[in-house]
C-alpha cells in the first residue's frame, strides 16, 4: 500500500502579517502573478495541491500549480471580532482576554473559534487523509500548520520525528522557547 504525505506549506507574506495583525482575507504582499507556475517543479511527480478558501492561500497556491482543489478544512482560525486588529493595540485594549486565549486553548475571547476547535478540525481531515495515498501539498496558514503538529504531536514519543541528514530547525527563546519552521520567500527565486 502507497503510504500519505503531506506537505503544509505556509502562504507568501502579508500586510498583516508584516503589521502584526489578526488576518482577514488579503491579497500577498508580493506580486504573485509575475511569480505564477514557479514552483511547480518543486516536487517529484504531480502532487495532489489543495488551499485553503482564503485570497492568500489561492495565490500561493498558483506558485505551485494551477487549479488548486479548495479544502474548507484548510481555512485559518476565526478570529472573531479581532480579525484585523494589531496585537499591539489587543495588549492595550483587551490585555486579560489576549493573555487568556494565549494560555487556554480552548478560550474564544474574541468570539471566534478557539484554537482546541481549529485543532479538532484540522485532525478530522487529518484522519481522512489516512486513507488517501500519494503525495498532498497543503497551501495553507500558520495557525492551521501549528494544529496539525499539535494533532500529530500531542504525546507523542519523540521516535516519531523524523529527522533528515542536513535538516534544520530554529528554536528561539524570547520569555519562552519558539519553534521556527523557516522557509525561503517566494520573491527570492530566480
Amino acid at each position: 500500500m502507497q503510504a500519505t504525505r503531506l506537505t503544509l506549506i505556509c502562504h507568501a507574506r502579508t500586510v498583516a502579517q508584516k503589521l502584526a495583525r489578526f488576518p482577514l482575507d488579503e491579497p500577498l504582499e508580493m506580486d504573485w502573478q509575475a511569480l505564477r507556475l514557479s514552483r511547480c517543479n518543486q516536487f517529484k511527480g504531480t502532487p495532489r495541491l489543495v488551499c485553503g478558501p482564503e485570497l492568500r492561500t489561492r495565490q500561493t497556491a498558483e506558485l505551485f500549480g494551477s487549479a488548486p482543489e479548495i479544502v474548507d478544512a484548510l481555512k485559518d482560525c476565526d478570529f472573531g471580532r479581532w480579525g484585523g486588529v494589531r496585537i499591539g493595540e489587543l495588549q492595550k485594549t483587551e490585555a486579560k482576554e489576549l493573555q487568556h486565549w494565549l494560555v487556554d486553548p480552548a478560550s474564544a475571547p474574541h468570539d471566534g473559534e478557539s484554537v482546541l476547535q481549529l485543532e479538532e478540525r484540522v485532525g478530522a481531515w487529518l484522519t481522512t487523509l489516512q486513507s488517501t495515498p500519494g503525495h498532498i501539498v497543503a497551501i495553507t496558514h500558520p495557525f492551521v500548520i501549528r494544529a496539525a503538529l499539535m494533532h500529530i504531536l500531542q504525546g507523542a514519543s519523540s521516535n516519531l520525528i523524523d529527522v533528515e541528514p542536513l535538516s534544520a530547525v530554529e528554536l528561539r527563546f524570547h520569555g519562552c522557547w519558539r519553534l521556527r519552521l523557516v522557509g525561503t520567500e517566494p520573491e527570492d527565486l530566480p
